[in-house]
């Protein structure tokens, strides 16, 4: 599976982690503490990286709670930069106000 450029931290764990390694969702859910549909959510990229699950997965699998964040954030940048159409945007003149 080639990742998108950023990668969502889901597909990050299920390529960099899980499948060089064998490792299941069920298991990793139950190490991270969390249900196998909450961790099949992040794996398929249907929900985010919470500040609590940063947690979580920085001591679980390594990383620091900001990379996983900071990953988060700049796929879900990366998604709204794709979507949004900011042309049409005109900035505001603070000072001409």
């Amino acid at each position: 599976m080639s990742m998108h450029n950023p990668p969502h931290p889901g597909e990050f764990i299920l390529t960099v982690y899980m499948e060089p390694f064998g490792v299941s969702a069920r298991k990793l859910a139950d190490r991270l503490g969390v249900s196998p549909s909450t961790f099949s959510r992040l794996l398929r990229g249907d929900s985010g990286v919470s500040p609590e699950m940063a947690l979580r997965l920085s001591r679980v699998i390594g990383r620091s709670p900001e990379s996983w964040l900071a990953m988060q954030d700049a796929h879900d940048l990366w998604l709204a930069r794709n979507q949004l159409d900011v042309e049409k945007l005109k900035p505001f003149d603070f000072e001409a106000a």
